[in-house]
């Protein structure tokens, strides 16, 4: 390892181990341990379990589908978006992109306000059809996925919309000039040299799937997944099956990055790229009826949203069974800010969610260039633990922290956080690292490294290659995963229900 490899590679090494692999360690250790001594007892109690096994193989499968169905939307509402020039594009592009702004919370509780046995497009259906009882049900693994996919799409969208704006259009218009149809061209061209996009986005999904708690929490019933089965096995104080449990989930998550790894590691992704992308085809003669499809699907998509705006303006205990809320007003905002309590949770999520998205930002894009343009040793180990935080539940995370840093050992790495306004900041930023990282590493993927060597033959330094060329470059991708960074920490509330106190609601 070179000196300039080792001076960017410490502080990543260092944070990583300390902050992500540290605290996990005691989630660890508790796994292996039975009244303070070593023992295999609760592994033996998971995989004797029908219901742990039950619950693991439904979270791999949930996940799995959770990134077919979420694929099947964004990858071409990005197309579209990034390929056709149409009235309204810009709009619709960034309004494609706002389910993501919700909560998962909240944005479950939403479903059941749209698409619950009560909900507005349930009761819609029933009255038009004439029926005496809802048409279905939301309950299920069916609903589970439903959740997910309107919700986790957005990861394919921005990620992919990024891949496209940094794809040299001379590709494509080299293989149609050899005589390549459209969708050939599409095939053998565009979607492998989108492949870091598509391989981030899945990560992503296939993680955030295999930890989601309210979407299962809420509409599971009966169905169990890991992230649930972690919730029932920590009300009942078994704490060394949570543990275990934690343990599976993390090493499940693991083992898809380990196959997505070789993958993407057998393939080559990027081309002597001029950084400029294709640009948007004019659609004149139906450019109208693209405008049309598009907005009608961004409004469906948006419903979830649009439910939550509505019930802000109902008064409580106004609304009981009518189709619609008989009465609007604006009483709950004039609440929310004129009262000091209500008003400082919303100032205090700001302020955490923007320190922790700018600490993301620099780390993102070191390590990103670390793992895309430098080879050393422990390389995979580094790949591994930048995506370990999305494979645990936040509960595991703010237990880890919690038990981490409850004391104060400095010789130890352990300060006392718990209590302070460190303390949040540090798990939403530990919680999104490879949300952000992914992201950054993707644009890298599919920047031809001869673009800033041609910048070095010309005489720039490597501070104003990074600062004039690479970031540029990189822009989309890193905004994107910001982006979803900050949203994501906004609306944290797994992790924040354990970590936060009166100052810090």
């Amino acid at each position: 390892m070179n000196r300039r490899t080792l001076v960017l590679a410490a502080p990543v090494v260092l944070v990583l181990l300390w902050l992500v692999l540290y605290p996990n360690l005691f989630v660890l250790g508790d796994s292996f341990s039975e009244g303070g001594r070593f023992s295999l007892q609760h592994y033996r109690r998971f995989w004797t379990s029908r219901s742990e096994i039950g619950a693991l193989w439904a979270s791999v499968w949930i996940s799995a589908a959770s990134v077919v169905l979420s694929a099947l939307l964004g990858v071409p509402l990005a197309f579209l978006f990034a390929r056709y020039q149409f009235p309204g594009r810009r709009l619709l592009g960034a309004l494609a992109a706002m389910p993501v702004l919700l909560p998962p919370l909240v944005g479950t509780i939403s479903f059941l306000f749209l698409y619950g046995e009560s909900g507005f497009f349930t009761r819609g259906v029933q009255l038009l059809l004439g029926l005496e009882s809802p048409p279905w049900r939301l309950a299920g693994p069916g609903a589970i996925l439903l959740v997910h996919a309107y919700t986790m799409y957005v990861y394919f969208y921005l990620f992919v919309a990024a891949g496209l704006s940094r794809l040299d259009a001379g590709y494509a218009e080299a293989a149609t000039a050899l005589g390549a149809g459209r969708w050939l061209t599409l095939r053998r061209i565009t979607l492998p040299m989108l492949a870091p996009a598509l391989g981030g986005a899945a990560l992503l999904v296939f993680m955030t799937s295999m930890a989601s708690f309210s979407a299962p929490y809420v509409f599971g019933g009966g169905f169990r997944v890991l992230s649930t089965q972690i919730y029932a096995s920590k009300l009942n104080g078994e704490g060394g099956l949570v543990a275990v449990e934690a343990v599976v989930l993390a090493v499940a998550s693991l083992l898809f990055l380990i196959l997505l790894q070789r993958y993407e590691g057998a393939r080559s992704y990027t081309g002597a790229s001029k950084g400029l992308g294709p640009a948007p085809r004019s659609a004149v003669s139906r450019g109208w009826m693209l405008a049309l499809g598009a907005g009608a699907a961004i409004a469906f998509l948006l419903l979830p949203h649009l439910t939550v705006l509505l019930v802000s303006f109902v008064p409580e205990g106004s609304w009981t069974t009518e189709f619609f809320p008989p009465v609007y007003s604006l009483e709950s905002y004039r609440s929310l800010v004129s009262s000091p309590d209500r008003l400082v949770p919303v100032l205090n999520s700001l302020r955490m969610a923007t320190v922790a998205t700018l600490a993301n930002i620099v780390f993102a894009f070191a390590a990103g260039y670390l793992l895309a343009r430098r080879r050393f040793w422990g390389r995979g180990a580094v790949n591994a633990l930048v995506v370990l935080p999305w494979a645990l539940p936040g509960t595991v995370l703010a237990i880890a922290l919690a038990s981490t840093f409850a004391v104060h050992q400095p010789w130890a790495g352990q300060f006392v956080l718990i209590g302070s306004f460190a303390i949040l900041p540090l798990a939403y930023f530990i919680r999104n690292i490879p949300l952000v990282t992914r992201a950054v590493l993707a644009s890298f993927q599919q920047l031809d490294p001869a673009v800033e060597e041609a910048a070095a033959s010309l005489g720039a330094s490597r501070v104003n290659t990074l600062w004039r060329v690479v970031l540029p470059l990189v822009l989309p991708g890193l905004a994107a995963g910001a982006l979803l960074a900050f949203v994501t920490a906004l609306g944290e509330f797994v992790a924040s229900i354990l970590l936060y106190t009166h100052r810090t609601r």
